[in-house]
């Protein structure tokens, strides 16, 4: 048995703090990530609010949602580069292009255009998630894929809710957006930690 002064037992305990601490520059790491991600979400819900509405706003909240999938890119920039950074970018603008299509064509009652771009829009999470998976081996390819695929499921509720006007619904599956994308920050975070431990 342990005594609480004996060698073991202090380098025991320490074990147990370095498991939970985390470095400044993790915990800013961690914060940018989900702040980025919620505001993919909150501008996300904006812009389909905003569309499905005939807003004027509407094309200035799709620019601010735009940028926000810059800002998502920028932040990878430290760590892979410039050209990773603008390519995950503009995979992520193509990502909400795609989204603003399926608006468009529920809206319409379109439903053959609406299954067309929702193909469009599977194939585009599919390359989002295999350009992360060879980024980083941290980030499996099956597990950034359910993610988006997920995420994806959640915007479709969502325009769906819109349109019956079920607004208790919709809110519900925005807040699932909202955690379910923390999340992937969370997993983005953990991979870049893992992979670049010298930066933190």
């Amino acid at each position: 048995m342990l005594q609480p002064g004996s060698a073991t037992a202090m380098a025991g305990a320490k074990n147990d703090t370095d498991e939970v601490c985390l470095s400044p520059k993790m915990v800013q790491l961690k914060s940018d990530m989900q702040k980025l991600w919620i505001n993919h979400t909150i501008w996300t819900r904006s812009y389909i609010v905003s569309a499905m509405s005939s807003r004027a706003d509407q094309q200035d909240v799709l620019n601010r949602l735009l940028q926000n999938q810059q800002d998502i890119g920028n932040a990878f920039k430290p760590y892979y580069g410039e050209a990773a950074g603008n390519k995950l970018a503009e995979l992520l603008k193509q990502h909400i292009l795609i989204a603003g299509q399926i608006v468009a064509a529920a809206k319409a009652g379109n439903q053959a255009d609406v299954k067309k771009w929702d193909t469009e829009w599977h194939q585009n999470a599919d390359q989002i998630s295999k350009f992360l998976s060879e980024l980083n081996p941290n980030w499996p390819f099956q597990t950034i894929q359910e993610m988006f695929y997920t995420h994806l499921q959640l915007i479709t509720e969502i325009v769906i809710n819109c349109l019956k006007g079920n607004w208790q619904a919709d809110i519900a599956a925005t807040d699932k957006n909202e955690t379910h994308m923390i999340h992937l920050a969370d997993l983005l975070t953990e991979g870049i930690v893992k992979q670049f431990p010298e930066k933190f």
